[in-house]
Protein backbone atom coordinates (compact mmCIF):
# COMPACT_ATOMS: atom_id res chain seq x y z
CA UNK A 1 0.00 0.00 0.00
CA UNK A 2 2.85 2.34 0.87
CA UNK A 3 4.55 1.59 -2.42
CA UNK A 4 1.33 2.36 -4.28
CA UNK A 5 1.01 5.70 -2.49
CA UNK A 6 4.64 6.52 -3.30
CA UNK A 7 3.91 5.96 -6.97
CA UNK A 8 0.61 7.84 -7.04
CA UNK A 9 1.65 10.80 -4.90
CA UNK A 10 3.85 12.58 -7.52
CA UNK A 11 1.13 12.25 -10.14
CA UNK A 12 -1.54 13.63 -7.78
CA UNK A 13 0.74 16.47 -6.74
CA UNK A 14 1.43 17.41 -10.36
CA UNK A 15 -2.28 17.29 -11.17
CA UNK A 16 -3.14 19.53 -8.22
CA UNK A 17 -0.38 21.97 -9.15
CA UNK A 18 -1.57 22.02 -12.74
CA UNK A 19 -5.14 22.65 -11.63
CA UNK A 20 -3.99 25.51 -9.44
CA UNK A 21 -2.01 27.05 -12.29
CA UNK A 22 -4.94 26.66 -14.66
CA UNK A 23 -7.22 28.43 -12.20
CA UNK A 24 -4.82 31.39 -12.15
CA UNK A 25 -4.80 31.75 -15.93
CA UNK A 26 -6.70 34.62 -17.48
CA UNK A 27 -10.19 33.68 -18.63
CA UNK A 28 -10.92 34.69 -22.23
CA UNK A 29 -14.59 34.95 -23.26
CA UNK A 30 -15.44 32.11 -25.63
CA UNK A 31 -16.68 34.62 -28.20
CA UNK A 32 -13.28 36.28 -28.43
CA UNK A 33 -11.56 32.91 -28.69
CA UNK A 34 -13.80 31.78 -31.54
CA UNK A 35 -13.44 35.14 -33.30
CA UNK A 36 -9.65 34.84 -33.19
CA UNK A 37 -9.76 31.25 -34.48
CA UNK A 38 -12.22 32.09 -37.26
CA UNK A 39 -10.20 35.10 -38.42
CA UNK A 40 -6.97 33.08 -38.54
CA UNK A 41 -8.77 30.29 -40.41
CA UNK A 42 -10.02 32.75 -43.01
CA UNK A 43 -6.50 34.04 -43.66
CA UNK A 44 -5.23 30.47 -43.98
CA UNK A 45 -7.97 29.49 -46.45
CA UNK A 46 -7.36 32.60 -48.56
CA UNK A 47 -3.65 31.83 -48.65
CA UNK A 48 -4.49 28.30 -49.80
CA UNK A 49 -6.62 29.64 -52.67
CA UNK A 50 -3.79 32.00 -53.61
CA UNK A 51 -1.39 29.03 -53.80
CA UNK A 52 -4.01 26.97 -55.71
CA UNK A 53 -4.33 24.24 -53.09
CA UNK A 54 -7.33 21.91 -52.97
CA UNK A 55 -10.03 21.83 -50.30
CA UNK A 56 -8.10 19.47 -48.04
CA UNK A 57 -5.03 21.63 -48.31
CA UNK A 58 -7.07 24.73 -47.45
CA UNK A 59 -8.56 23.08 -44.36
CA UNK A 60 -5.17 21.83 -43.14
CA UNK A 61 -3.55 25.20 -43.74
CA UNK A 62 -6.37 27.00 -41.92
CA UNK A 63 -6.07 24.68 -38.91
CA UNK A 64 -2.31 25.25 -38.83
CA UNK A 65 -2.70 29.02 -38.96
CA UNK A 66 -5.45 29.24 -36.35
CA UNK A 67 -4.30 26.59 -33.86
CA UNK A 68 -0.66 25.97 -34.74
CA UNK A 69 0.67 28.72 -32.49
CA UNK A 70 -1.10 27.38 -29.41
CA UNK A 71 -0.06 23.84 -30.26
CA UNK A 72 3.57 24.95 -30.64
CA UNK A 73 3.37 26.69 -27.25
CA UNK A 74 1.88 23.65 -25.51
CA UNK A 75 4.46 21.29 -27.02
CA UNK A 76 7.32 23.49 -25.84
CA UNK A 77 5.96 24.10 -22.33
CA UNK A 78 4.79 20.50 -21.77
CA UNK A 79 2.59 21.54 -18.86
CA UNK A 80 -1.16 21.78 -18.45
CA UNK A 81 -3.63 20.81 -21.13
CA UNK A 82 -3.33 21.13 -24.90
CA UNK A 83 -5.72 23.82 -26.09
CA UNK A 84 -6.65 22.16 -29.37
CA UNK A 85 -7.72 19.05 -27.40
CA UNK A 86 -9.23 20.78 -24.37
CA UNK A 87 -11.49 23.21 -26.29
CA UNK A 88 -14.07 21.14 -28.22
CA UNK A 89 -15.19 24.06 -30.39
CA UNK A 90 -11.73 25.10 -31.62
CA UNK A 91 -11.09 22.45 -34.26
CA UNK A 92 -14.67 22.35 -35.70
CA UNK A 93 -14.71 26.15 -35.93
CA UNK A 94 -11.41 26.19 -37.84
CA UNK A 95 -12.50 23.41 -40.23
CA UNK A 96 -15.95 24.87 -40.98
CA UNK A 97 -14.56 28.38 -41.50
CA UNK A 98 -11.87 27.08 -43.85
CA UNK A 99 -14.38 25.10 -45.93
CA UNK A 100 -16.79 28.03 -46.25
CA UNK A 101 -14.00 30.48 -47.08
CA UNK A 102 -12.60 28.13 -49.72
CA UNK A 103 -15.92 27.20 -51.36
CA UNK A 104 -17.61 30.63 -51.17
CA UNK A 105 -14.82 33.21 -51.45
CA UNK A 106 -17.29 35.86 -52.65
CA UNK A 107 -18.38 36.27 -49.01
CA UNK A 108 -14.95 37.67 -48.20
CA UNK A 109 -14.52 39.98 -51.17
CA UNK A 110 -13.84 43.62 -50.27
CA UNK A 111 -13.39 42.67 -46.60
CA UNK A 112 -9.62 43.09 -46.49
CA UNK A 113 -9.72 45.92 -43.98
CA UNK A 114 -12.05 44.08 -41.60
CA UNK A 115 -10.02 40.88 -41.86
CA UNK A 116 -6.81 42.80 -41.22
CA UNK A 117 -8.32 44.47 -38.15
CA UNK A 118 -9.59 41.19 -36.71
CA UNK A 119 -6.27 39.51 -37.54
CA UNK A 120 -4.16 41.94 -35.52
CA UNK A 121 -6.74 41.76 -32.72
CA UNK A 122 -6.24 38.00 -32.71
CA UNK A 123 -2.47 38.47 -32.59
CA UNK A 124 -2.77 40.62 -29.48
CA UNK A 125 -5.18 38.16 -27.87
CA UNK A 126 -2.99 35.13 -28.60
CA UNK A 127 0.11 37.00 -27.44
CA UNK A 128 -1.47 37.66 -24.04
CA UNK A 129 -2.80 34.12 -23.57
CA UNK A 130 0.52 32.55 -24.54
CA UNK A 131 2.45 34.71 -22.10
CA UNK A 132 -0.17 34.14 -19.42
CA UNK A 133 0.09 30.35 -19.57
CA UNK A 134 3.86 30.43 -19.17
CA UNK A 135 3.60 32.78 -16.18
CA UNK A 136 0.80 30.75 -14.57
CA UNK A 137 3.02 27.67 -14.53
CA UNK A 138 5.93 29.52 -12.94
CA UNK A 139 8.21 30.13 -15.92
CA UNK A 140 10.50 33.15 -16.14
CA UNK A 141 9.19 36.40 -17.69
CA UNK A 142 11.42 35.99 -20.76
CA UNK A 143 9.82 32.59 -21.36
CA UNK A 144 6.42 34.27 -21.07
CA UNK A 145 7.36 36.76 -23.79
CA UNK A 146 8.65 33.96 -26.01
CA UNK A 147 5.50 31.88 -25.53
CA UNK A 148 3.35 34.92 -26.29
CA UNK A 149 5.32 35.42 -29.50
CA UNK A 150 5.01 31.77 -30.54
CA UNK A 151 1.29 31.66 -29.78
CA UNK A 152 0.61 34.84 -31.74
CA UNK A 153 2.63 34.24 -34.89
CA UNK A 154 3.56 30.57 -34.70
CA UNK A 155 0.63 29.55 -36.89
CA UNK A 156 1.67 31.88 -39.69
CA UNK A 157 5.27 30.70 -39.38
CA UNK A 158 4.20 27.05 -39.69
CA UNK A 159 1.99 27.96 -42.67
CA UNK A 160 4.90 29.49 -44.58
CA UNK A 161 7.12 26.53 -43.74
CA UNK A 162 4.48 24.13 -45.10
CA UNK A 163 4.32 26.22 -48.29
CA UNK A 164 8.10 26.13 -48.69
CA UNK A 165 8.55 29.87 -48.11
CA UNK A 166 10.66 32.00 -45.84
CA UNK A 167 8.33 32.89 -42.94
CA UNK A 168 6.87 36.34 -43.44
CA UNK A 169 7.63 37.30 -39.84
CA UNK A 170 11.36 37.07 -40.63
CA UNK A 171 11.15 39.33 -43.69
CA UNK A 172 11.10 43.11 -43.94
CA UNK A 173 7.55 44.29 -43.47
CA UNK A 174 5.34 46.52 -41.36
CA UNK A 175 5.25 45.65 -37.68
CA UNK A 176 3.54 42.31 -37.08
CA UNK A 177 5.86 40.05 -35.13
CA UNK A 178 7.34 43.14 -33.48
CA UNK A 179 3.85 44.17 -32.39
CA UNK A 180 3.24 40.70 -30.94
CA UNK A 181 6.50 40.85 -28.96
CA UNK A 182 5.68 44.32 -27.68
CA UNK A 183 2.23 43.18 -26.57
CA UNK A 184 3.68 40.17 -24.74
CA UNK A 185 6.25 42.38 -23.01
CA UNK A 186 3.52 44.77 -21.85
CA UNK A 187 1.45 41.87 -20.53
CA UNK A 188 4.37 40.33 -18.63
CA UNK A 189 5.40 43.67 -17.12
CA UNK A 190 1.89 44.57 -16.00
CA UNK A 191 1.24 41.15 -14.47
CA UNK A 192 4.63 41.28 -12.78
CA UNK A 193 3.69 44.68 -11.35
CA UNK A 194 0.68 43.08 -9.67
CA UNK A 195 -2.04 44.40 -11.99
CA UNK A 196 -5.08 42.40 -12.97
CA UNK A 197 -4.75 39.86 -15.78
CA UNK A 198 -7.75 41.36 -17.54
CA UNK A 199 -6.23 44.86 -17.46
CA UNK A 200 -2.94 43.46 -18.75
CA UNK A 201 -4.80 41.60 -21.50
CA UNK A 202 -6.58 44.76 -22.66
CA UNK A 203 -3.30 46.72 -22.60
CA UNK A 204 -1.56 43.96 -24.59
CA UNK A 205 -4.22 44.04 -27.31
CA UNK A 206 -4.19 47.86 -27.46
CA UNK A 207 -0.38 48.04 -27.76
CA UNK A 208 -0.30 45.33 -30.43
CA UNK A 209 -3.02 46.95 -32.55
CA UNK A 210 -1.56 50.46 -32.09
CA UNK A 211 1.93 49.45 -33.23
CA UNK A 212 0.50 47.68 -36.25
CA UNK A 213 -1.64 50.71 -37.17
CA UNK A 214 1.24 53.16 -36.77
CA UNK A 215 3.55 51.02 -38.89
CA UNK A 216 0.95 50.87 -41.65
CA UNK A 217 -0.04 54.53 -41.43
CA UNK A 218 3.53 55.88 -41.53
CA UNK A 219 4.92 52.95 -43.59
CA UNK A 220 7.42 51.99 -40.89
CA UNK A 221 9.19 48.74 -41.73
CA UNK A 222 11.71 46.59 -39.94
CA UNK A 223 15.30 47.35 -41.03
CA UNK A 224 17.40 44.99 -43.14
CA UNK A 225 21.03 44.91 -44.32
CA UNK A 226 22.29 47.56 -41.92
CA UNK A 227 25.71 48.09 -40.34
CA UNK A 228 25.70 50.35 -37.30
CA UNK A 229 29.49 50.74 -37.41
CA UNK A 230 29.40 52.07 -40.97
CA UNK A 231 26.47 54.35 -40.17
CA UNK A 232 28.35 55.84 -37.21
CA UNK A 233 31.46 56.28 -39.37
CA UNK A 234 29.51 58.16 -42.03
CA UNK A 235 27.87 60.29 -39.37
CA UNK A 236 31.21 61.25 -37.84
CA UNK A 237 32.62 62.05 -41.27
CA UNK A 238 29.68 64.35 -42.04
CA UNK A 239 30.18 66.10 -38.71
CA UNK A 240 33.89 66.65 -39.42
CA UNK A 241 33.17 68.04 -42.89
CA UNK A 242 30.53 70.39 -41.54
CA UNK A 243 32.95 71.81 -38.95
CA UNK A 244 35.73 72.68 -41.43
CA UNK A 245 35.99 76.50 -41.82
CA UNK A 246 37.04 76.38 -45.46
CA UNK A 247 34.07 74.25 -46.44
CA UNK A 248 31.11 76.19 -47.80
CA UNK A 249 27.71 74.63 -48.18
CA UNK A 250 26.10 76.05 -51.26
CA UNK A 251 22.40 75.78 -51.65
CA UNK A 252 20.76 74.44 -54.76
CA UNK A 253 19.77 77.97 -55.86
CA UNK A 254 23.37 79.21 -55.61
CA UNK A 255 24.69 76.29 -57.63
CA UNK A 256 22.03 76.86 -60.26
CA UNK A 257 22.91 80.56 -60.53
CA UNK A 258 26.59 79.74 -60.88
CA UNK A 259 25.86 77.22 -63.62
CA UNK A 260 23.82 79.81 -65.53
CA UNK A 261 26.62 82.39 -65.25
CA UNK A 262 29.19 79.92 -66.55
CA UNK A 263 26.96 78.97 -69.48
CA UNK A 264 26.34 82.63 -70.32
CA UNK A 265 30.07 83.34 -70.26
CA UNK A 266 30.69 80.38 -72.57
CA UNK A 267 28.02 81.62 -74.98
CA UNK A 268 29.59 85.13 -75.05
CA UNK A 269 33.01 83.70 -75.81
CA UNK A 270 31.61 81.54 -78.61
CA UNK A 271 29.74 84.54 -80.09
CA UNK A 272 32.92 86.63 -79.98
CA UNK A 273 34.91 83.87 -81.70
CA UNK A 274 32.25 83.43 -84.43
CA UNK A 275 32.17 87.19 -85.02
CA UNK A 276 35.95 87.38 -85.21
CA UNK A 277 36.05 84.46 -87.68
CA UNK A 278 33.42 86.17 -89.87
CA UNK A 279 35.38 89.46 -89.90
CA UNK A 280 38.62 87.67 -90.80
CA UNK A 281 36.84 85.91 -93.65
CA UNK A 282 35.45 89.24 -94.91
CA UNK A 283 38.88 90.90 -94.82
CA UNK A 284 40.40 88.03 -96.80
CA UNK A 285 37.61 88.30 -99.37
CA UNK A 286 38.15 92.06 -99.79
CA UNK A 287 41.89 91.64 -100.08
CA UNK A 288 41.40 89.00 -102.78
CA UNK A 289 39.08 91.36 -104.75
CA UNK A 290 41.68 94.18 -104.50
CA UNK A 291 44.37 91.89 -105.94
CA UNK A 292 42.13 90.93 -108.88
CA UNK A 293 41.53 94.64 -109.71
CA UNK A 294 45.24 95.38 -109.70
CA UNK A 295 45.86 92.48 -112.07
CA UNK A 296 43.26 93.85 -114.49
Amino acid sequence: MTALLDIAYPAVTAAVAGAGAASRMVTIPIGFEMMAIITASVTGALKAREKQLDLLGAVCLAVIVSLGGGLLRDVILQVGNVYILNQPLALPAAIITAAVSFLIPSLLEKQDRLIGLLDIFSVGLFSATGADKALAYGFEPIIGVMMGFFTAVGGGMLRDICLGQTPAIFQRSNFYAVAAIAGAVVYVLMVGAGLSNIVALVACVIVTMSLRYLSLHFDIKSPVDMDIAQALHRSRRRVRNSTRPETTNRSVEELEERRERVQADIERRRHYERRKAALDKLRKHRKARAHRRLDI
